[in-house]
């Protein structure tokens, strides 16, 4: 009777022990999403958003949206250059986004996080909570203006083919 309980004990001291671990490590992916999410670059949403994501890169001209800085930035001014920064990079004065083609590479362009917002949670969890998914064409006038949409004959990616 002794050795059965030894046994027990022994299975249940198991039993106990990985209950903790799996708590333990739900309660560490939990705080990973704690605090402010950052931006990853469109390349991190293809794996599961694939057509998406093709779509994107072959109709968008968001997506190669810094050729257009390349193109005219020796008539601009650096701070000129900066204020085109934040509708033709990702996440460009914010936390974790665009600072420089050097440093940020992979958010040189307009991405996709720059209308559905950061995905390093989405990305971690799967969560679609984490993520901006449908789309109005309010979000689109956070860069299109009345004065750009005339100035560069603005068409919502929303109606564009894009997705």
């Amino acid at each position: 009777m002794v050795k059965f309980f030894k046994v027990a004990i022994r299975y249940m001291l198991f039993a106990f022990i990985a209950i903790l671990l799996v708590t333990i490590n739900l309660s560490l992916s939990h705080a990973e999403t704690k605090g402010i999410s950052q931006y990853v670059g469109s390349l991190a949403c293809k794996p599961c958003h694939e057509k998406e994501y093709k779509k994107f890169v072959t109709y968008a001209k968001k997506s190669t949206s810094f050729k257009s800085i390349e193109r005219v930035k020796k008539e601009l001014t650096k701070e000129e250059i900066k204020g085109c920064y934040y509708c033709h990079t990702t996440g460009y004065g914010k936390s974790g986004g665009f600072i420089s083609p050097e440093k940020t590479p992979h958010l040189k362009n307009a991405g996709c996080e720059g209308c559905h917002g950061p995905g390093e949670f989405h990305v971690k969890t799967e969560d679609p909570s984490y993520i901006k998914g449908s789309l109005t064409s309010e979000d689109c006038e956070a860069c299109h203006i009345s004065e750009r949409v005339k100035a560069f004959r603005y068409k919502p990616l929303i109606h564009g083919g894009a997705h």
